[in-house]
């Protein structure tokens, strides 16, 4: 069973503006959103010589899904259907935040996603849901999931959402607490 867990934070900050993707443009491999969102604080605390950034669509080829496997199954995607959904996810690039750590080589050695949700409550206020936080296998230990946290969870601030929630199952929730998260419920789930 996996529990929801909520930070403390109740920020209200005005968005970014972001410029909207036209819809006919052609592919581009610039940044998913603004770099500028990404917190300085963790970008110093990094181990030597490895970088958080946005998602690229370019990162197909740098090892992306086969990080998301150390998580969950992801399926044989090809670079077709991967670059569909990239699309898809830039034409919402005030929803979507995906990014990832390379090492000193440019390869994907962790990901995690922020997805933010409009509300009626909390005069229009913005959730941010943290989601799909993987590292290697071979670069856990190094703290690699605690700044990928701390990055999106400075994100979410930043757009201005009041707070960042996430599910995790109880044996992570330890992890999870000292990232600054607590926990604030039970998560109910129908599968289909």
């Amino acid at each position: 069973m996996t529990t929801p867990i909520a930070t403390l934070h109740e920020t209200k900050t005005m968005n970014p503006t972001i410029t909207q993707i036209e819809p006919n443009s052609p592919p581009s491999d610039g940044p998913l959103f603004p770099s500028t969102l990404i917190s300085p604080e963790v970008i110093s605390v990094l181990p030597e010589n490895y970088t958080i950034r946005p998602l690229r669509r370019s990162d197909y080829s740098r090892g992306y899904l086969d990080v998301l496997r150390v998580l969950t199954t992801v399926g044989d995607i090809s670079e077709e259907a991967w670059n569909k959904r990239y699309d898809w996810i830039t034409s919402r690039n005030d929803e979507y935040y995906m990014l990832v750590v390379c090492d000193g080589a440019d390869r994907i050695v962790g990901t995690g996603s922020l997805i933010v949700e409009r509300k009626f409550i909390h005069e229009l206020g913005m959730v941010g849901h943290i989601e799909d936080i993987a590292v290697e296998k071979g670069q856990q230990g190094m703290k690699l999931g605690l700044r990928i946290i701390q990055a999106l969870d400075f994100v979410a601030a930043n757009v201005g959402c009041y707070k960042s929630i996430l599910d995790c199952s109880e044996a992570n929730e330890g992890f999870y607490v000292k990232c600054g998260f607590k926990r604030a419920g039970l998560e109910m789930a129908h599968y289909y």
